[in-house]
């Protein structure tokens, strides 16, 4: 009697993965080093006057849209990227601005079955291209599980948690759009790439 184990990877999961992976590597990425001194290189950035603090140059994202919600929760949107693939990556911190534990809302999910028996999730979140009068809704993988972060936890006060939703790219002219999530107010934010 023989027994077969098989393993099958999940999109979303591999998609999560492979987006850590991108991220470590271009944060090995950077230059640097000591000189022969035992003093540290100045990087190019700072010898061209720039600020050298590496927490304010692009280690720190920008904040293209910051979104208040129930119960003290803030969206902060850091970025929108247009992907080769043929779609944009949103990311973002969930953060709990309350004094209490917060939880983000099952509203957030939105209201197709097909998403909601994934569990909590920002599945809900669209992207509305007014100029061409259309809206975006949150990918799915083969499993119909959201391309979106899931399983939140409860956020205890002041406690933040990075977030990414993926959606269908809008055409390459559209560089603007309004972000929706569910529970929380509405944002311009841009696409980059």
């Amino acid at each position: 009697m023989s027994v077969r184990f098989t393993t099958r990877a999940r999109t979303g999961a591999v998609a999560l993965v492979v987006a850590a992976g991108l991220a470590l590597g271009v944060a090995g990425c950077g230059g640097g080093g000591d000189s022969k001194d035992g003093k540290p290189k100045a990087s190019a950035s700072a010898s061209k006057g720039e600020d050298p603090n590496p927490s304010t140059q692009e280690g720190s994202d920008e904040i293209l849209a910051e979104l208040r919600g129930e119960g003290g929760l803030i969206l902060k949107i850091t970025s929108a990227t247009r992907d080769a693939g043929g779609f944009v990556t949103v990311n973002g911190e969930l953060k709990n601005d309350s004094s209490e534990p917060a939880r983000v809302s099952l509203r957030a999910a939105g209201v197709e079955t097909e998403i909601l028996r994934h569990g909590p999730s920002l599945g809900g979140a669209t992207l509305v291209d007014s100029a061409s009068k259309k809206r975006y809704y949150v990918l799915r993988d083969t499993d119909g599980r959201p391309l979106t972060t899931t399983n939140m936890p409860r956020l205890k006060a002041g406690e933040s948690i990075p977030v990414f939703m993926q959606f269908p790219a809008p055409p390459a002219e559209t560089s603007e759009v309004s972000f929706q999530l569910p529970s929380f107010a509405s944002g311009t934010i841009q696409i980059s790439g």
